[in-house]
């Protein structure tokens, strides 16, 4: 691997642990900087669910007092989750890289309008809700098919979780944003063991952009100060249409 190759990575990791801790979103370049540069698409899908790992545990971490008021409820959704990634990365373990890359620009495109309507995508007032309430029913069934996606391929994950989270279960911002952190780890844990059982992930390049997302994670917040977060919203959506542009040309 060449320094210059080396150095994209760890770009791109950095990149990604900015706009996360920003705005969410951070997938798109380090799938697409995996991809350009040559790493098979679905071994890139699972690397980068490494890659931005750390910052879930960071992110969750810091909402540690919201999630033990609620952890009957938490724990309903973790169990669903879990099982909904087992079976989107498995889905995504049966698919070969020509199947799976002619889909590609289309979870891409997805994806960015997902992202890109995620402020309008939660309710305008949020229903009150005791944080120790317990999971709906359809905030269940709800959170299933999302871990499946999720598991499968999880650019713009977040966002979607944030908006079904909002729609089903109410609550305050800080509730649901702790419940998705948490839930995100949950999901990337499956699909981590899955894929890497599955021998599909590029440890070396996930090495690589590891230390990047979690010194972009720290940057971030310093960046949040500074930049409007509509910039960076822009940011992550010019880059979702680029790749998805990319791979429709080159498929």
């Amino acid at each position: 691997m060449s320094l210059i190759t080396i150095g994209i990575l760890f770009l791109a990791g950095f990149l990604s642990g900015v706009v996360n801790a920003i705005a969410g979103g951070g997938t798109f370049l380090t799938f697409g900087a995996m991809t350009m540069l040559g790493v098979p698409p679905i071994s890139a899908n699972a690397t980068s669910s490494i890659a931005q790992f750390p910052g879930y545990i960071t992110s969750t971490w810091a909402y540690i007092a919201d999630i033990r008021l609620m952890w009957r409820g938490a724990i309903a959704f973790a169990v669903i989750s879990a099982v909904g990634a087992l079976a989107g990365a498995q889905i995504l373990l049966s698919l070969d890289n020509v199947a799976f890359g002619a889909l590609v620009p289309w979870l891409l495109l997805a994806a960015t309008a997902l992202f890109a309507a995620g402020p309008w995508l939660r309710p305008k007032k949020l229903a009150e809700r005791a944080p120790d309430a317990p999971a709906s029913l359809a905030g269940r069934i709800v959170q299933f098919f999302t871990s499946i996606y999720g598991g499968f391929f999880g650019a713009g994950m977040g966002v979607m979780m944030l908006a079904t989270l909002g729609l089903t279960e109410g609550g305050d911002y800080h509730r649901l944003n702790a419940l998705k952190n948490m839930l995100s780890i949950v999901i990337a844990a499956v699909a981590i063991i899955i894929f890497a059982s599955g021998g599909v992930v590029a440890w070396t390049h996930a090495a690589i952009m590891v230390p990047g997302v979690a010194l972009g994670g720290y940057a971030g917040v310093w960046t949040a100060r500074r930049v409007p977060q509509a910039i960076v919203r822009a940011f992550v959506v010019a880059v979702g249409l680029f790749l998805a542009g990319y791979y429709f040309t080159k498929g």
